[in-house]
């Protein structure tokens, strides 16, 4: 492992010499792409610098020590040096196997959420606006810029479905983990006898796909547009702007209609679509990976329960990680931080368990 890091401080360090030659300030091109893997490298080559520093300390105290001749003051000092320095470098070794772990690709990119009521009804729909809304407020939290692609509304104010862009620097490495079916238990308005009933939503989280990464071949499309419908407010207009894609060799259909431009929601569409289908291409890819080698915790397979949220008892319980938390309208009203920090660290550890098998 730490050859590997001596070799990446040096590549690091040549990244660094390339971004002040002119040459490369100039390409654009070759300037932008230098800075991101810089960027990527920093936190690694920074921990390891510190790991060094340790290291290093560690190895001069026990020179001392094991030299002998100290009096009882110094040698006390070399010692708790030397065991302070030895605890440090422990823990940074630990947090560096975790910074060199493979990087998803697609964890800086923007994301397409996908909120869709399933079982419960008018309920179901109420909830996945409460999703919706929670994941707007978490996207504000960090500085994040949400908007809405299409929305099929219900009169309550409900979502039957949602679609919305989240574009924000490390968007999909936070949400990604997010997809799957969202449980929740509460007594619903509606309710006069007090039962408390149980709905599920529906989440996908989709990378934004790039041109470059998935091109689609525009005889593969079939374009119609129509005039967007709902249940009232400001998503309707009356002129037929909206715009509905049918990839033919697939059958993916996508809709936009929340833009008064036709040129617009095209060009959303288009993004939504190529989102779908480089996910699809992933997903295939990833289907190829022995079982042994996939993260415990996954990006979250849409079919299965991920999570419960129950309000009569103000709970949270995400499944997957067995993680119980008591502080449910905290949570809804965007405050996620600590349940992704908790599913991210399991997907870690199960990578690093991987890792380790793959090197027995």
């Amino acid at each position: 492992m730490f050859e590997k890091l001596q070799l990446t401080e040096q590549h690091y360090e040549e990244i660094g010499e390339k971004l002040t030659d002119p040459a490369v300030i100039s390409d654009n091109k070759q300037y932008t792409a230098l800075m991101k893997e810089y960027k990527k490298l920093t936190p690694v080559v920074e921990k390891y610098r510190v790991y060094a520093a340790a290291q290093k300390g560690m190895e001069e105290a026990k020179e001392l020590l094991d030299a002998g001749g100290l009096d009882k003051d110094f040698k006390e000092l070399a010692q708790s040096e030397y065991e302070e320095n030895k605890e440090k470098t422990e823990t940074l070794a630990e947090e560096l196997k975790i910074l060199l772990l493979p990087t998803d690709p697609n964890d800086d990119k923007n994301v397409i959420v996908e909120i869709r009521g399933g079982a419960g009804g008018e309920e179901a729909a109420l909830f996945a606006y409460t999703l919706y809304r929670m994941y707007s407020m978490y996207a504000e939290s960090k500085g994040w810029k949400t908007e809405i692609v299409s929305a099929n509304e219900t009169e309550l104010g409900g979502f039957k479905e949602v679609v919305f862009m989240i574009e924000g620097e490390g968007a999909y490495s936070r949400l990604k983990f997010e997809s799957g079916v969202h449980r929740v238990q509460r007594v619903p308005e509606t309710e006069t006898s007090g039962r408390i009933h149980t709905s599920t939503v529906t989440v996908a989280v989709l990378p934004e796909a790039e041109e470059v990464e998935f091109e689609i071949n525009p005889a593969d499309l079939q374009i119609d547009t129509f005039r967007a419908s709902g249940a009232g407010g400001q998503h309707i207009n009356k002129t037929e702007s909206a715009i509905r894609i049918t990839h033919l060799p697939t059958g993916v259909v996508v809709e936009c209609q929340d833009e008064r431009s036709q040129f617009k929601n095209k060009d959303k569409a288009l993004k939504i679509l190529r989102s779908k289908l480089y996910e699809e291409k992933m997903r295939e890819e990833n289907d190829k990976i022995a079982a042994e080698r996939k993260s415990q915790v996954g990006t979250g397979d849409r079919s299965e329960r991920i999570r419960t949220y129950n309000y009569p008892q103000g709970r949270l319980t995400d499944h997957r990680i067995g993680l119980t938390l008591y502080h449910l309208e905290d949570n809804l009203n965007g405050n996620l931080d600590e349940i992704i920090d908790a599913l991210v660290t399991a997907d870690q550890a199960a990578k690093l368990a991987a890792e380790a098998s793959g090197d027995n």
